[in-house]
C-alpha cells in the first residue's frame, strides 16, 4: 500500500484503509446540519464531518471512542491522520 509514516504506531497499524459508504456525515444527517469535509474512522468505518465543519463530529468521535485514526473521505484525497500523534500518512 505504500504508507509513508513517521513514528506513529496507530498509522502503522493500518493495513487496509476503510472507505466511506456514502458522502454524508452520519451525525449531521440526524440533526439536519451541514458539513464541510468528511473523514472516515479507521477503527469502525463511521464517516463524520471534519474540524472545519461546525460540529467537528470526526474529532469528537475520535476522542470519545478512543479511535485515533481517520482518513479523508474526500474524492481524490489519499491521506490518514492520527489525532494522538498529530501525524499524517499518504497512501
Amino acid at each position: 500500500m505504500g504508507l509513508r509514516v513517521k513514528k506513529c504506531e496507530h498509522l502503522q497499524a493500518i493495513s487496509e484503509v476503510k472507505k466511506a459508504n456514502g458522502y454524508e456525515c452520519e451525525e449531521c444527517i440526524k440533526t439536519g446540519d451541514v458539513w464541510v469535509h468528511l473523514r472516515t474512522c479507521q477503527e469502525c468505518g463511521t464517516t463524520l464531518c471534519c474540524d472545519s465543519s461546525p460540529n467537528k463530529h470526526a474529532s469528537k468521535h475520535a476522542s470519545s471512542h478512543s479511535h485515533p485514526v481517520i482518513s479523508s473521505a474526500e474524492p481524490n484525497e489519499n491521506w490518514m491522520w492520527c489525532y494522538v500523534h498529530e501525524s499524517i500518512a499518504k497512501y
